[in-house]
């Protein structure tokens, strides 16, 4: 029996679960390193140097379509500006090893430094601006490419002719310079997709996904979006860069036309939506049909008739495969169920009664509009705080403040003795404070139980992997009733799940405060009296609780105090009963004037 009040089956073979787990993660990577060193023996049975040809290019694609979906497709930045970074390669290894002698190997790790170099700066600038996302931030990489191509253009780099690499010696690696280059594009190609498996199935690659669902909630969460999204683009832009200096050996030649020119951002991403973009093999998928489909078509004599073809898949695609090829192959976790600890393995309370929240003189204003007019109030360790007010008072504007997701304007946030007033989201949620939202904001493409291990890994003390998060996500989908529902998408969820996904959320941290945002609204009177046993269950295990809600009846039977706002000010404060029946709160609260 546990604290949940309900008896929890424990898995009967949890070593056995957990090294079935393991084996199965284990067959992708192996998979690719098998299918590496098959296709590394083809040069030396000697086949037609067409198929060489032909292999390289599908390699050459697979490289570039996974590549840019670690960025694009994880962390949801969609790029226009892969061309510029492929470019940024071929260039650098075309003038290391035409005008500067360097033996061509060695050229490959500096063009990916290069690359990687660019996209790091573009990056640095272009995540700091908030508003730089969606289809801003693809005219922006965009714009990138034609700098970039403009600078190389006019300078000694290029300047305008072109470089030739016919005096390049092709590194022997196979029997034959086509068979090297072959092999070179082999190594990087299963290189590329061993990082992107080890990306997807890490801490790091869930915590893009978050992003790509939603940057702010997943802030909130504790995931740190910007050193993310700047390490998935450095890494996206290096396998890039180094495929970039490949293919300048491969076509020998190299212009500024042909090398930034919308072929590259275009294709990839028709291959990665083809594919799918959310998983780590589809734009590897997406980039053989591709370049078999060119093949047929340009290979005969409806080449044209061919452009039009691949044009109507991407749109196909769109309209009926969303999610792409591998979108429709969702497996459940095996997960097991872990029995749960009688109590949770619940922080100790601590010394009840001593303040672990102080707020002194916090003041927010949107546009002229004064949100939080010089509020002050503390948090006592151990209890339920109420915050009470007609709509629009400041209520959810000071959980948005408190919790980073505002900057506040001015004022003091003290934690357990620590001042985290201007603190970024994700470095508040790490120092234990979780909340919910008002209208649930899960991530939408993610399973209900990877909604939950994100809080788990990333805010409070932080676990270190996946798996380690996706246990601990389990205890509290036990703990709210939402076991049965772990490999579901949030929007399989009615309202009352939702709401209790949220809560999931917040408690996975073991947070020291826990702000709760209307969780009650919506939900029917049964659901509302089973959110109240969970909301004291909660308390129970000593977790801290601001509590803004509007259900009359649950804020008197939760709170130990209550602190009423009115027009962005507090406007009294004390025990429920008392504070409730003071005819100033009852005009602001009810509109009804009381002599």
């Amino acid at each position: 029996m546990g604290a949940a009040g309900f008896v929890h089956a424990a898995h009967r073979h949890p070593a056995r679960a957990a090294g079935a787990r393991a084996v199965k993660l284990r067959r992708a990577p192996a998979a690719i390193l098998g299918a590496g060193v098959l296709l590394a023996a083809l040069p030396f049975l000697k086949p037609p140097a067409f198929y060489e040809s032909f292999l390289y290019l599908a390699l050459f694609w697979i490289v570039l379509a996974t590549s840019w979906n670690i960025l694009s497709g994880y962390a949801g930045y969609f790029s226009f500006g892969h061309g510029a970074f492929f470019g940024a390669g071929v260039y650098t290894s075309a003038t290391l090893a035409v005008k500067f002698n360097w033996p061509f190997l060695l050229t490959l790790p500096v063009a990916a430094l290069v690359a990687a170099a660019i996209g790091v700066g573009v990056g640095a600038v272009a995540f700091r601006v908030r508003g730089v996302r969606g289809e801003l931030f693809a005219l922006l990489t965009l714009a990138v490419t034609f700098v970039l191509a403009t600078i190389v253009g006019n300078t000694p780099i290029d300047g305008g002719p072109g470089v030739y690499l016919n005096a390049v010696p092709v590194p022997k690696l196979g029997p034959t310079p086509t068979s090297s280059l072959y092999l070179m594009m082999l190594v990087a190609a299963v290189v590329t997709m061993l990082v992107s498996w080890v990306i997807r199935q890490s801490r790091f690659g869930a915590g893009l996904f978050a992003i790509h669902d939603d940057e702010d909630a997943a802030e909130v969460m504790g995931v740190p979006s910007y050193r993310w999204k700047l390490a998935a683009l450095a890494v996206s832009c290096a396998l890039a860069g180094w495929v970039g200096g490949i293919h300048a050996l491969f076509v020998s030649y190299v212009t500024t036309a042909e090398t930034f020119n919308l072929t590259v951002p275009l294709t990839v991403v028709l291959m990665s939506i083809l594919g799918g973009s959310r998983h780590w093999a589809g734009p590897a998928i997406g980039a053989v049909a591709i370049t078999c489909l060119l093949f047929a078509f340009t290979g005969s004599q409806f080449a044209v008739l061919g452009k039009g073809a691949i044009g109507l898949i991407l749109v196909i695609g769109i309209l009926f495969m969303p999610q792409g090829v591998m979108g429709a192959f969702r497996h459940s976790r095996d997960g097991g169920n872990p029995k749960l600890p009688d109590a949770l393995d619940p922080r100790l309370r601590g010394d009840d009664g001593k303040v672990l929240l102080q707020v002194r003189g916090l003041s927010k204003s949107f546009r002229g509009v004064q949100a939080l007019s010089n509020v002050s109030l503390e948090v006592r360790q151990g209890e339920i705080l109420g915050l009470l007010g007609p709509n629009g008072s400041g209520k959810s504007t000071f959980i948005n403040v408190v919790s980073g997701h505002y900057e506040a304007d001015g004022g003091e946030v003290w934690l357990d003795g620590r001042n985290i007033a201007g603190l970024p989201a994700h470095r508040i949620a790490r120092a234990g404070i979780a909340r919910t939202y008002q209208i649930p904001r899960p991530f939408s493409q993610m399973t209900v139980l990877d909604n939950v291990a994100i809080a788990a890994m990333y805010a409070g003390d932080g676990l270190k992997t996946l798996e380690a998060g996706r246990m601990e996500a389990r205890r509290w989908l036990t703990f709210t009733n939402l076991d049965a529902k772990a490999d579901a998408l949030p929007s399989e969820l009615n309202l009352h799940q939702r709401k209790f996904l949220e809560l999931a959320r917040a408690l996975a941290s073991r947070p020291k405060l826990v702000l709760l945002d209307e969780v009650l609204c919506g939900l029917t009177p049964t659901e509302i009296h089973s959110a109240v046993e969970l909301i004291r269950r909660i308390r129970d295990q000593g977790t801290t609780i601001v509590f803004v809600e509007h259900v009359m009846d649950a804020v008197m039977a939760l709170t130990d105090r209550i602190v009423v706002f009115d027009q962005g000010a507090m406007l009294a404060e004390g025990e429920p009963r008392e504070v409730m029946q003071r005819p100033a709160v009852m005009s602001a609260y009810l509109g009804v004037a009381h002599a």
